[in-house]
């Protein structure tokens, strides 16, 4: 694959325990996979619908797939999901110096997350 970003979308609460913690281990569906569930660029907006409707307080973190494969070799795979589309799966807990950024990801009253420039 060639993403040179992927994200993944969690509550501001997990973001924020990661902090404390030095990485992030993953949300609950993560935990019961055993690896953390990412989305590319074109995944995204479906990943957000599907999974997050409706849902407040939620953060947007980008992540580097360069600095994964540096900081975690082997550990980030892309594995068939929905509808056989290739997904990103990190099978370890993401460093967080893997994310060049993270920002909020509002529920607007449209009934869909506004979502933030992608580049960079």
């Amino acid at each position: 694959m060639t993403d040179r970003i992927i994200y993944k979308i969690l509550p501001e609460a997990q973001w924020e325990h990661a902090q404390v913690v030095g990485e992030f281990h993953g949300a609950g569906i993560d935990l019961e996979d055993g690896y953390i569930h990412f989305s590319t660029a074109e995944q995204l907006r479906e990943t957000a619908s599907k999974h997050f409707a409706g849902q407040v307080d939620l953060l947007l973190v980008a992540v580097s797939v360069e600095s994964l494969k540096k900081l975690r070799p082997g550990a980030l795979k892309y594995e068939p999901s929905r509808g056989g589309a290739l997904f990103p799966h990190l099978y370890a807990a993401m460093p967080l110096e893997a994310a060049p950024w993270v920002k909020p990801l509002p529920w607007l009253h449209t009934g869909e997350h506004q979502f933030p420039d992608l580049e960079g």
